[in-house]
């Protein structure tokens, strides 16, 4: 008897390693990707904390991450389906169990990236993040990118001209064909330059900066994306969605001006920090800085349009402050590699000091005109254009405003943003508040140097 316990308990004792690390393995909640050209992120949620080693295979470039305490899961391998052929960095996923507690994520890349492993806390809806930022390695210069959409109606212009030259010449040589007998043969002619064959092209990025100086840039900042959503209406209508569409109305409307280009800090549905939205203005030395966003409040019944400009100390209101706390958050939610933004905070603290009384001026301006056009066709939370400490609004030499375009907490005005109808009353009348400005406060010269 006595020996069959012992048995048992040695039985009990052999297993209990093996029951523990099936209990401590973590469970997959969900796994997301947001491919965009910006970059690539690719999110796998869990309720425990997940450790991974990651690294980087050439010929052909692959992304290999370990991630240990997991097991194989049929939400797991979901990931595999999540990637779109459309993807910028991703051709595909390989899931597998390397070890007994290690899981091996294998990603095959369509170009060489700089990747980015980090994992994130609990915050609001989420639990625990692995999060794979897939970043080119070489990042896209965003002033050449507004250089070569400047010349491509010229471009295309001249194709069009060269094209129709092309046929007329040849219809030219049949008639005279048909119309004169054949002449006697000739030496062959040398065959036209190189040059006068080659496309039109794109101006070099060096040249870049030249070519936009006879434009107008105004940056466009739609909020949230991606991890975040921002605020939730009643019928489930998502902020980073209608702020989204806003954006892409509105630059579309005021590139209808041959003078004026847009830069999107997001032109689709991914995260965006808050320190490279305003890097991306300063990068393209832009004129303006417009942030869209949708407001919420604890109670339905708020509602109106407002619009924030920069404080150069307290908020003007207990609102603003809480509004800006909130909008300032956004990097929790979203998901910032604490790593990689320490540099970052320090550039944003140093831009906060560098701000100009010059600069929340010129915001005061542009927010007050757009903020009385928005009153012809909306009503207005306050009568006036707050201050506050908004992350995003502090590009020390760039007049920056953000729109919190209504209340999405409100069912009415809710209905109101999901109407594009309304969305293009809305665009017609940002854009008229920025063209007003302009108007009194024309763009000096671009300026040199100052990009981050």
């Amino acid at each position: 008897m006595k020996r069959r316990a012992s048995l048992g308990l040695l039985a009990l004792l052999l297993k209990a390693p093996e029951t523990l690390a099936a209990r401590s393995q973590a469970s997959i909640v969900a796994v997301r990707v947001w491919p965009a050209a910006d970059y690539t992120r690719v999110t796998i949620e869990s309720d425990q904390l997940l450790a991974a080693r990651h690294f980087l295979v050439d010929s052909p470039h692959r992304l290999v991450i370990d991630v240990d305490g997991l097991a194989l899961s049929p939400g797991l391998k979901e990931l595999i389906g999540k990637v779109k052929a459309d993807d910028p960095y991703i051709a595909g996923v390989r899931v597998g169990q390397n070890t007994p507690t290690v899981v091996r994520i294998v990603l095959d890349l369509k170009q060489a990236v700089a990747p980015q492993v980090f994992t994130l806390a609990p915050v609001a809806a989420y639990k625990h993040r692995l999060v794979l930022d897939l970043h080119p390695r070489v990042e896209v210069d965003p002033l050449a990118t507004l250089a070569r959409e400047h010349n491509k109606p010229a471009a295309a212009a001249r194709r069009a001209e060269a094209a129709a030259s092309a046929v007329n010449d040849a219809l030219e040589e049949l008639i005279q064909k048909i119309e004169r007998p054949p002449a006697p043969p000739l030496a062959a002619a040398p065959p036209p330059a190189a040059a006068s064959r080659a496309p039109v092209e794109a101006p070099p990025p060096s040249q870049a900066a030249a070519a936009m100086d006879r434009l107008i840039v105004i940056a466009l900042d739609p909020g949230h994306g991606g991890e975040d959503p921002g605020a939730i209406g009643p019928s489930g209508l998502r902020e980073k969605d209608v702020v989204l569409a806003v954006g892409l109305k509105l630059r579309d409307r005021l590139q209808t001006n041959p003078n004026i280009r847009v830069l999107m800090t997001r032109d689709a549905d991914f995260f965006v920090p808050l320190h490279d939205r305003v890097r991306k203005a300063r990068r393209v030395q832009a004129d303006l800085f417009v942030s869209i966003h949708a407001d919420a409040f604890f109670t339905p019944q708020a509602r109106g349009a407002s619009v924030f400009v920069l404080s150069d100390g307290a908020a003007t209101s207990a609102a603003a402050r809480w509004m800006a706390k909130k909008e300032n958050a956004a990097d929790m939610v979203g998901g910032v590699n604490a790593g990689a933004a320490t540099k970052d905070a320090h550039v944003l603290r140093a831009l906060l000091d560098m701000s100009t009384t010059a600069q929340i001026k010129d915001s005061l301006k542009l927010g007050g005109e757009v903020l009385g056009q928005i009153g012809r066709i909306a009503k207005l939370h306050k009568p006036r254009v707050e201050q506050a400490g908004f992350a995003v609004l502090k590009a020390p030499d760039i007049p920056s405003i953000l729109v919190e375009t209504a209340f999405i907490s409100n069912p009415e005005e809710e209905r109101k943003l999901r109407d594009p109808a309304y969305q293009d009353r809305l665009v017609d009348a940002l854009a008229s508040g920025i063209a007003r400005y302009f108007a009194k406060n024309p763009p000096m010269a671009r300026k040199r140097g100052t990009t981050l």
